[in-house]
């Protein structure tokens, strides 16, 4: 098997009108594993995310994804190709049916019902809630939704933003087991507040500072460097 990252950024700079909120950020993401991606608020994280996941376009730097450029790409494009995302705001469709919004993800399945089994193995809480309107869930089951929805799509990356933000702490835990779970066969990208929980499911960590990344390394290792509680502190 190839040692060659599956995606790879390379001096990506992104703005929203003139502001630039990206500067000449590069990193690479291994094809399984995971990799945390922290920072204060407004530090870029979101905004590195979404620019990896085709919702902004970076106006400098290349991304390539399996060896192949996606600077262009829409986010459709970028999806079928394998990149899952899940928005800080879920993305979920609030008047659907769990069962509805689950059958929606699996569209591209030969067997959606199979498909949407797995599913419900990964995270139990769906099952009880299948006919029950997206909107009406709690904060976490969202969250798990919001994840099982874009694994219908059968990514090899998936990109997560924020996935346990107001989530009580019992379901943070069972989320990031799950996350832990994943990150052992495709390849898990978190942007995440919670840095203990984000550190345990990564092998390699980036930590943002205004637009730039101002720490790399070994998730292990950067939990142990004092530069983090500094870049980290308000």
């Amino acid at each position: 098997m190839s040692n060659s990252p599956l995606l790879v950024a390379d001096k990506l700079c992104t703005y929203y009108g003139h502001s630039q909120a990206l500067f000449d950020v590069s990193l690479s993401v291994p094809a399984v594993g995971g990799v945390a991606i922290l920072g204060r608020n407004g530090a870029g994280k979101t905004t590195l995310l979404k620019t990896i996941a085709g919702e902004l376009l970076a106006q400098r730097g290349s991304l390539s994804f399996r060896g192949e450029r996606i600077d262009s790409a829409a986010i459709e494009q970028r999806a079928s190709r394998g990149l899952g995302y899940v928005p800080q705001d879920h993305g979920i469709f609030a008047r659907l049916t769990v069962r509805e919004n689950l059958q929606v993800g699996a569209l591209s399945q030969a067997d959606s019902d199979q498909a949407i089994e797995e599913m419900v193995s990964l995270f139990p809480r769906l099952g009880q809630r299948m006919p029950q309107a997206a909107g009406t869930l709690s904060g976490g089951e969202r969250k798990m939704l919001a994840i099982s929805r874009a694994l219908l799509g059968r990514p090899s990356m998936l990109l997560l933003d924020e996935p346990t933000e107001g989530v009580w702490h019992g379901v943070i835990e069972e989320i990031t087991e799950r996350l832990r779970e994943l990150a052992q066969g495709i390849a898990v990208v978190i942007v995440e507040q919670h840095v203990k929980m984000a550190l345990s499911i990564s092998q390699h960590c980036y930590v943002m500072d205004r637009g730039h990344i101002a720490l790399s390394g070994e998730s292990a290792a950067i939990r142990d460097d004092p530069e983090l509680e500094r870049l980290l502190s308000p």
